[in-house]
């Protein structure tokens, strides 16, 4: 069992950034693949960001590179999120999740956790 636990999330103006963090705990977690994903109202939930905790190998949406960053920090057990250049559009609830296995998709993950809420005006 894996338990994650999100933070970081705010309310922040267009251009501004956040940091989101993940604490990670229970059964080692070396050879999962972390993500971000985010749900904005009424829209289904979507992938934002992935790391690989072993290897470090990144992925990004499309609609977040060059925003976004995601990193993880073995000392303290966190994944974290840089999100740069804030948007209106980035504003949803943001959800770290856990994946046993390699991909990327929604599916695969088989961890959450509870979400933090990030908003951005305009």
């Amino acid at each position: 069992q894996v338990q994650l636990v999100e933070s970081g999330g705010g309310l922040v103006q267009a251009g501004g950034s956040l940091r989101l963090s993940c604490a990670v705990s229970g059964r080692t977690f070396f050879y999962y693949t972390m993500g971000w994903f985010r749900q904005a109202p009424g829209k289904e939930r979507e992938f934002v960001a992935a790391i690989r905790w072993s290897a470090g190998n990144t992925y990004y949406a499309d609609s977040v590179k060059g925003r976004f960053t995601i990193s993880r920090d073995n000392a303290k057990n966190t994944v974290d999120l840089e999100i740069n250049s804030l948007k209106p559009e980035d504003t949803a609830v943001y959800y770290c999740a856990a994946n046993r296995a390699s991909g990327t998709m929604t599916s695969e993950f088989s961890y959450w956790g509870q979400g933090t809420q990030v908003t951005v005006s305009s």
